[in-house]
């Protein structure tokens, strides 16, 4: 039976154009959980965040990411989605509501905008009302929901395996 070397900590996979994914996040109460958004975001090309509040990372937590992600920081929210829908991004919300797409059967646009809800309060009626679509993770168990970070994740992830290159 032949045996196939495993290396480890191989070389990240090159893209062929830089991502059209800009992540958008709430005031998040934790630096914990916008750091390992940050480090998700570096692992799959995302060079943008937009963040409000008071949003700082933690270098140990995002480490490498802290140099390729940009981010930057806001007053507010809904008047960079309007601004980034008129340069032809599809704004998603990652939130539970009552019209929210399975993440499943959801199909990304290539210039998205993810917008991420605060851990506690998730997305505001004001930022609701900007969003093109809503996609939601189902949860079999409990909690209700994801930790925000693990959300931003899968969701990250999901976009990733419907644009690879």
């Amino acid at each position: 039976m032949p045996r196939f070397e495993h290396l480890r900590h191989q070389e990240p996979r090159q893209l062929a154009a830089p991502r059209e994914l800009v992540l958008a996040c709430a005031p998040l109460r934790s630096r914990v959980n916008l750091s390992r958004i940050a480090r998700a975001a570096g692992c799959c090309g995302v060079t943008r965040i937009l963040c409000t509040g008071q949003a700082k990372l933690d270098p140990k937590i995002a480490r490498d990411a802290a140099q390729t992600v940009s981010l930057e920081i806001h007053r507010s929210l809904p008047p960079m989605l309007a601004k980034l829908r008129g340069e032809g991004y599809r704004v998603v919300g990652l939130e539970q509501t009552t019209g929210s797409t399975d993440l499943h059967h959801y199909s990304f646009e290539k210039k998205t905008v993810l917008v991420i809800g605060s851990e506690r309060q998730g997305l505001t009626e004001e930022v609701l009302a900007e969003l093109d679509a809503v996609i939601e993770i189902p949860v079999w168990g409990m909690p209700f929901s994801y930790n925000v970070a693990t959300a931003t994740a899968m969701a990250l992830y999901e976009y990733c395996r419907q644009f690879p290159g």
